[in-house]
């Protein structure tokens, strides 16, 4: 079975250019904002444009709607498929048309439903997140055309910005759609816009809400305060109590693991302190690589906490507070695990015997790359052939509950996480964008990818 060729793709993914442009600026035009309601008209809209734009490209595409759990209307999906030999591979296409809001416009340098492009990169919100998973998609198979060798299928889902609580239901519902031998999750990212990238982790993610109480009622600080401390600052103990002298978390029974497939290339701190805003007198917290801190050891971090605002605040101890933790996983950890042993903690830690109880949240298991997996070598290959230098591996310190249910479901399926994003991108941030060169590389991935899957 003859192989395509990587010029031939490259010149016809950049004759296919203007196309894949229109398909980006069009897409972050339709304000899809799943925030705003999952079932809403400009869901709905959203999830027709993904479908006919793969309509143009031979995936005889379709709308539904999802349903949750208890019935209730969920997401507008896009599914659909290409059979070109039922004796061939059959690879899933995921990515997600769902943005993310923008809450303040002022603070984006471009309008953020406006694509603009600016040098060699596109801004507007979605445009890497997840435009550029749909567009790696739809110019793969354009530039494959009738040279395609495996069964395609695809879905789009609408609410991954939401958590996805309509997409065991709707899996649940469409196995036929979704059983594949390889799954391509197009929804994370490169080492930077010219050194590509295969996705080895995600954490988990687990949340709980913890309420602390030292009175039955509020008290005059100035008659009480001393030997009693307000809720506030027994729950700022509390929280303190989690970390050591380093800053790293110190819970038993919640795990801490090193990078998958061994730590290639460790992030540049100056890097990270760039892309994050860090300020210059901030020293980073834990010990070990910042590849590990950020990918595969334990984070906590406190979401929301009830307090009396500054602006109307009074003499008075607080005589109870909640605050919520959204704890991240190690990849490989069952959260639920994670999330009791932390409870446990907090309980026996309440500072001072105050009343500490602990309300559970949702889960989100981790998910690990199998490095060994035939899938895996191929997009390694593929991604060196289109990028032209080595491709580093790296985890992601994010979540991505879906791809373990789908591993759980689909036992036999080798999965993939690409994606169209780099440290510059600023997904779910202001002045999100993309680099245009390198989502060219990427589709020019994604097509060898395919024509090596068909062996």
């Amino acid at each position: 079975m003859a192989s395509v060729n990587v010029d031939e793709i490259r010149s016809r993914v950049e004759e296919d250019w203007p196309r894949i442009v229109e398909l980006i600026e069009r897409k972050i035009a339709l304000k899809s904002i799943s925030a705003e309601g999952i079932t809403g008209e400009q869901m709905r809209r959203s999830a027709e444009f993904v479908a006919e734009e793969l309509r143009l490209v031979g995936i005889d595409a379709q709308v539904a709607q999802a349903h949750n759990a208890d019935g209730t209307p969920g997401a507008w999906e896009v599914i659909g498929s290409r059979i070109v030999d039922p004796a061939a591979p059959t690879v899933l296409l995921y990515a997600h048309h769902d943005v993310q809001p923008v809450p303040d416009p002022s603070v984006w340098q471009t309008e953020p439903f406006v694509a603009t492009q600016v040098g060699d990169r596109l801004f507007g919100r979605g445009s890497a997140d997840d435009c550029g998973g749909i567009a790696i998609h739809s110019g793969a198979l354009k530039a494959l055309g009738d040279e395609l060798k495996v069964n395609i299928k695809v879905f789009i889902e609408g609410e991954e910005e939401m958590g996805s609580p309509s997409f065991i239901p709707f899996i649940e519902a469409h196995r036929d759609e979704f059983d594949a031998d390889v799954i391509i999750v197009a929804d994370s990212g490169n080492w930077s816009a010219d050194i590509p990238s295969l996705t080895t982790s995600l954490r988990g993610n687990t949340t709980l809400d913890v309420h602390v109480r030292v009175l039955e009622h509020p008290v005059h600080s100035g008659q009480y305060g001393g030997p009693i401390l307000d809720a506030n600052t027994l729950a700022a103990m509390l929280i303190a109590s989690m970390y050591n002298g380093d800053g790293e978390m110190q819970v038993p029974g919640v795990a801490a693991e090193e990078p998958v497939g061994g730590l290639q290339r460790d992030l540049d701190e100056a890097d990270v302190r760039r892309d994050a805003g860090i300020l210059p007198g901030y020293r980073l917290a834990g010990t070990g690589s910042l590849a590990s801190r950020l990918w595969t050891k334990p984070s906590v971090t406190v979401i929301g906490f009830d307090a009396q605002p500054v602006e109307g605040s009074f003499n008075v101890i607080s005589h109870e507070t909640t605050f919520r933790l959204s704890l991240r996983t190690a990849p490989n950890q069952r959260p639920e695990q994670a999330q009791q042993a932390l409870a446990d903690f907090l309980v026996a830690h309440a500072p001072f015997g105050c009343e500490v109880t602990v309300t559970p949240g949702e889960n989100g298991m981790g998910w690990a790359m199998d490095p060994n997996a035939e899938a895996t070598k191929d997009a390694l290959e593929a991604m060196e052939e289109a990028f032209g230098v080595a491709p580093v591996n790296k985890g992601e310190g994010g979540s991505i509950p879906f791809i373990p249910d789908l591993q759980r479901i689909f036992p036999e399926a080798q999965v993939l996480v690409t994606g169209p994003e780099d440290p510059k991108a600023n997904a779910h941030s202001p002045n999100e964008s993309i680099s245009m060169p390198s989502l060219k590389k990427n589709i020019v991935t994604e097509a060898l990818l395919l024509d090596k899957l068909a062996r």
